[in-house]
């Protein structure tokens, strides 16, 4: 029988993180570096994934900082050619590029009949088609290889839409959709050994949320904050940490015989009836 633990040994693999400078993304790159992939940070902004990139190096990673917009379909296709002629082809692609926009939000100032119809397309555009992009132009050598795994990060709003984030959940219900439809075609139509998946984390206090769930001037949790506190039987946000598991089995041959799955995160929220 096989060594349990050999399941989520990733040496050898070359990963991509979308949004990889991020609170989760960061965490994203870490995970896969420590458990042997070699990884590659993106982000619209360099010096940040030049920085993790240069800590996961000086922990004994192998790590590869690449600047580019996930909704810039050539500037994928060259990030794709950087990486696999400095780490190799991509075989784990996580696309954890995404977020809200304050003007796609309801609220005390701004009601349903006043939402950004640019701003709830932005949100839109960076969670979808941000999704889709990376997976057309990294999914391709996979296809050509017939091996892979995508891991998708969609939220638990997607299909318990939460009040206020309109456009945040109306996308993340979308790349639900998109995965699981991926999770077919790319296992039918180019081999078994591809997979896509995807992580819903509960919450977690991000850049992009943090407005909703802190006070500006004291940091202290918002009533939305501790509403969420008081649905959650564990009691508290997630740490970034508590998704590594997640990722690695997604990520890792321990997930060998699952695709088209989306794997909630989230404390026990999505268990909770609210009595």
């Amino acid at each position: 029988m096989m060594n349990p633990t050999a399941l989520f040994d990733v040496r050898g693999e070359v990963a991509l993180v979308t949004g990889g400078s991020g609170v989760l993304g960061a965490m994203f790159c870490r995970t896969l570096a420590a458990a042997g992939a070699r990884v590659a940070v993106m982000g619209r902004r360099l010096d940040p994934c030049e920085a993790l990139a240069h800590s996961i190096r000086a922990d004994g990673g192998d790590a590869l900082a690449v600047s580019c917009d996930v909704l810039d379909t050539e500037a994928l296709k060259a990030a794709a050619r950087d990486v696999e002629a400095t780490l190799g082809p991509v075989t784990i692609l996580v696309n954890g590029a995404g977020g809200n926009h304050p003007k796609g939000t309801t609220g005390p100032d701004r009601s349903l009949f006043e939402l950004d119809p640019a701003a709830f397309g932005e949100v839109f555009d960076l969670n979808v088609q941000g999704t889709l992009r990376p997976c057309q132009v990294f999914g391709r050598g996979m296809a050509e290889r017939g091996r892979g795994s995508i891991v998708n990060i969609t939220s638990l709003s997607a299909d318990r839409p939460l009040t206020r984030v309109a456009a945040y959940s109306a996308a993340k219900a979308a790349v639900v959709n998109l995965t699981r439809w991926l999770a077919v075609h790319m296992a039918q139509s180019y081999g078994p050994n591809i997979r896509v998946n995807a992580l819903a984390p509960g919450f977690f206090l991000t850049e992009q949320n943090r407005f909703l769930l802190t006070d500006h001037d004291t940091g202290a949790l918002t009533e939305r904050g501790r509403s969420i506190h008081s649905h959650t039987p564990m009691a508290r946000m997630g740490a970034p940490e508590d998704l590594s598991g997640a990722l690695l089995f997604l990520a890792s041959s321990a997930s060998a015989f699952v695709t088209g799955i989306v794997l909630p995160v989230d404390g026990g929220f999505s268990a909770q009836s609210g009595v």
